[in-house]
């Protein structure tokens, strides 16, 4: 028989913007379904951003080991155990794992239940043989990766953001197709560990990003010996005896294993939104600026409506959604306010508009720049790869920043603070960096814009006039 439950808050997806929303929900007095047909934690924790910095930070250790002469200390070639570095990966999910956990959700009171959710009319869902009534709904659904419809692929072994972690055998040769973040992290990663990497991209890696910092990134790559076949389109893949063959401008590539990393896709095949009155289309799930599809009683977060499909944004969703629903407090959505990261080595951060798209958007713009190697901790660390870049309009508001160089990812966050709250240049040159640390740099880029005014004729006049007074 079917269970009817009423509850203030229906959530679909225990990824991390529908989790979010469900412990702060619950934990001020509402009454919370919280539904989930995989996983709890949802892709980060368990295909995605946490396993594949975990396997990151493994094959870093395994290039620093054959890079240490530079310290005085021997190289060693590591002897990698593969299966031990996947177990690696386990454990770090398996740490992080209760968190997330139903027992710790039906804590807070929330009441979960582990089945595939489809809307039966505007305000009702049925899960298993629950049926949900709620006064608001949060589509949290996520994405999953887009395979794309390549000859031959239905029928060739291939794996995916989602089932690369459960590989235990390291690949002699991984082709990977899409050169985006996932391809040139999972790229870069099991070349470090020993494999034999080919990148197969129909543009250029890591095309959202600053072209200028990207070739540096790039430079890196081929460095280690990650080979790029950029502006190549695939033709065809094929099932072969010793693994699998990607044909690509009329030249076939053969490899032991076949990564595909070409983008993502929203989940919503299953929801049956018509039902709901909840437009959609390829991209997802339509929502407007308060996150509220077209469906008033139901909101859409995170990677399900498409946009900058990041973890740190379905959690950022989270704190909006709580704000109009429980609050009463009206909040529209800035994802462009979001900053990302590509954890290759060097990383490579953005935040705000690129240097291109700041000349498009913007009548007169000025660009700074402070390369890592004037920066003494990166010397220091024999790691002088990288700068950084900042993009401000022509009185120093701060529009966007770039950087590429170790710890990227962190040195770009006071960036992002600076944007999201409209503040110009100075900001940096009025802050103490502490010496030596890397964050020094941004300081530096940003005293960097007053060095033609400041050093100009027009400036030294001024000082010889006033040294009359001394």
């Amino acid at each position: 028989m079917s269970k009817t439950i009423n509850a203030d808050l229906c959530i679909i997806g225990a990824g991390s913007g529908g989790l979010s929303v469900a412990a702060g929900a619950a934990q001020l007095g509402r009454k919370v379904v919280l539904i989930e047909k995989g996983e709890m934690g949802g892709d980060c924790l368990n295909t995605g951003c946490i396993p594949s910095k975990a396997l990151i930070t493994a094959a870093a250790r395994a290039h620093e080991m054959r890079n240490a002469e530079k310290f005085g200390i021997a190289n060693v070639a590591p002897e990698v155990d593969f299966a031990a570095v996947m177990d690696h990966v386990a454990g770090v999910i398996d740490t992080i794992a209760p968190v997330d956990s139903q027992e710790r959700f039906e804590g807070f009171g929330v009441t979960v239940l582990r089945e595939r959710a489809s809307f039966t009319g505007p305000r009702q869902v049925k899960a298993g043989l629950s049926i949900v009534n709620a006064k608001h709904f949060i589509i949290a659904t996520g994405s999953t990766p887009f395979v794309p419809p390549i000859n031959g692929l239905a029928d060739t072994p291939h794996l995916t953001n989602e089932s690369i972690f459960q590989n235990r055998l390291l690949p002699d040769h991984l082709i990977v197709i899409g050169g985006g973040p996932i391809g040139v992290e999972l790229a870069q990663a099991h070349r470090r560990l020993g494999a034999r990497v080919t990148i197969i991209e129909g543009a250029t890696i890591l095309n959202k990003d600053d072209p200028e910092l990207v070739a540096i990134l790039r430079k890196q790559l081929v460095h280690e010996g990650v080979e790029i076949i950029e502006n190549a389109m695939v033709q065809s893949v094929a099932r072969e005896p010793n693994g699998v063959s990607v044909t690509a401008n009329d030249k076939t590539i053969e490899g032991s294993h076949l990564l595909v990393a070409v983008g993502r896709k929203a989940s919503v095949d299953e929801l049956n939104l018509e039902a709901a009155g909840v437009d959609y289309d390829r991209k997802g799930v339509k929502v407007d600026k308060r996150l509220r599809t077209s469906n008033k009683r139901i909101y859409a977060i995170g990677d399900v409506i498409g946009g900058r499909q990041f973890t740190h944004v379905a959690g950022y969703h989270a704190s909006i959604i709580i704000r109009n629903i429980l609050f009463k407090a009206p909040s529209a959505n800035r994802d462009e306010l979001a900053p990302w990261v590509t954890y290759a080595a060097p990383e490579l951060a953005q935040t705000g508009v690129t240097e291109a798209q700041a000349r498009t958007q913007n009548d007169g713009i000025k660009v700074v720049c402070w390369p890592f190697d004037e920066n003494d901790r990166a010397q220091a660390e024999r790691d002088t790869k990288g700068l950084v870049k900042a993009i401000t309009d022509k009185n120093g508001k701060i529009l966007g920043a770039s950087i590429i160089g170790r710890h990227a990812g962190e040195l770009i966050q006071p960036w992002s603070l600076a944007i999201a709250n409209g503040l110009k240049i100075n900001a940096f040159t009025n802050y103490i960096a502490p010496y030596p640390t890397r964050g020094e740099a941004n300081k530096r880029a940003a005293g960097a814009w007053y060095t033609p005014t400041l050093f100009s004729g027009r400036t030294r006049k001024l000082v010889s006039f006033l040294s009359v007074f001394d």
